[in-house]
C-alpha cells in the first residue's frame, strides 16, 4: 500500500534513536561496540512514554520542549529553499515527528535506525496497524502551526504515502546505508533528530559520523539536525545510555568542519519541570546547515 512490503525483519544489530532515532556503532572500536551493545536495550516504548507523552508531550503551552522543536522545523520548512524530490532522516528511532512538515516537500523520503525494534516501532504507524503509537497530537499541532487549512489525518496520509522505504543504517560506517541501498542517492536534503551524539563515545565520533551522513547528501542541499545539549545520558526503559554532552559552539565547529555553511542554529533551554529525570539534559539545539558547493559527496 505504502510500499512498505520492503521494512526489514530482521538485522544483525538492532539499535535505536534517542529523540528520534540512533545510529549505529562498528564493533571494531571499543567505544563503539560499547554502544552497540548498550542499544540492544533499548526499548522504543519506554522511550516514547519518556520523551513524547505528558509530561514532556504536552504541547499545550508554546513554551514546550514538543512546541519548540516543531516550530523550529515548520519554520524552516516555510521559507520555501528546504525542497527537493528525495530526504533521508537519519536515525528515525521510533519517531515520526520530525517530518510532518518536511513531507509536503520531498516525494520520496526514507526513514532509517540502526535498531530493529524502532524500525518495526515505525512500520506499526506507517500500516496503521493496532497498536500503534498515536501521534494524532503532533500532527494537529504541526497543521494549527503551518496554517494552511490543512487536517492532520491530510498531514498523516500524505507522510505515511511519501515515505518509501525504512532502511537500517550505521552512522559510523563511511557507507551509513551500506554499498547497495535502494534509497536515492545523493539526497536533496538529511533530517536528523537526536542521533548522532546519542551513539558517538566522544566528540571525535560524533564529528565523523557527522561527516559519513554527509556523503549522503548533494552539494547545496539541506541538513536539519535537531539534538541534545550538555547530555550524558538517557533512559529507554532498562537501558541507560551514554551521550555524548555537547554545547552549541561544538555543534557550529562540526558543522562548519563538516563542510556546511550554518544557516541556523537555535537553543532552547529544558525547563525544571521537564526534567523529569529521564535523562539529564539541559537543552536542545535546531540546526539547518547548507552543504557547501564544491564538498565532494
Amino acid at each position: 500500500q505504502n510500499g512498505l512490503s520492503f521494512l526489514p525483519r530482521a538485522s544483525s544489530m538492532s539499535r535505536a534513536d534517542p529523540s528520534v532515532a540512533r545510529a549505529a556503532a562498528p564493533v571494531q572500536e571499543p567505544g563503539r561496540a560499547a554502544v552497540a551493545s548498550a542499544y540492544q536495550r533499548f526499548e522504543p516504548r519506554a522511550y516514547l512514554r519518556n520523551n513524547y507523552a505528558p509530561p514532556r508531550g504536552d504541547l499545550s503551552s508554546p513554551e514546550g520542549v514538543g512546541p519548540w522543536k516543531l516550530r523550529c522545523m515548520a519554520q524552516t520548512f516555510a521559507t520555501g529553499e528546504v525542497s527537493g524530490r528525495a530526504l533521508i532522516d537519519i536515525g528515525s528511532g521510533p519517531t515520526i515527528y520530525q517530518l510532518l512538515s518536511a513531507c509536503a516537500h520531498f516525494e520520496d523520503i526514507t526513514m532509517t535506525d540502526f535498531l530493529e525494534v524502532n524500525r518495526q516501532e515505525l512500520g506499526l504507524w506507517l500500516r496503521e496497524e493496532p497498536g500503534a503509537f498515536d501521534w494524532s497530537p503532533y500532527s494537529q499541532h504541526v497543521c494549527l502551526i503551518e496554517g494552511k487549512g490543512e487536517s492532520w489525518r491530510e498531514k498523516e496520509r500524505l507522510l505515511r504515502a511519501r515515505v518509501k522505504r525504512v532502511l537500517p543504517i550505521d552512522v559510523h560506517q563511511p557507507q551509513p546505508l551500506g554499498a547497495a541501498t535502494t534509497a536515492p542517492l545523493p539526497a536533496d536534503a538529511l533530517v536528523s533528530a537526536f542521533c548522532l551524539e546519542a551513539v558517538s563515545p566522544d566528540l571525535t565520533s560524533f564529528q565523523r559520523a557527522l561527516s559519513h551522513i554527509t556523503t549522503l547528501l548533494r552539494p547545496g542541499g539541506h541538513l536539519l539536525l535537531i539534538g541534545a545539549l550538555e547530555e550524558s545520558w538517557y533512559l529507554a526503559g532498562e537501558a541507560r545510555l551514554a551521550v555524548v554532552p555537547v554545547c552549541e559552539e561544538e555543534v557550529r565547529e562540526a558543522l562548519v568542519l563538516g563542510g556546511y555553511q550554518v544557516r541556523d542554529l537555535r537553543t532552547y533551554a529544558m525547563p525544571a519541570h521537564l526534567r523529569t529525570g529521564v535523562d539529564d539534559v539541559k537543552g536542545i539545539f535546531f540546526a539547518w546547515a547548507q552543504k557547501r558547493l564544491g564538498v565532494e559527496v
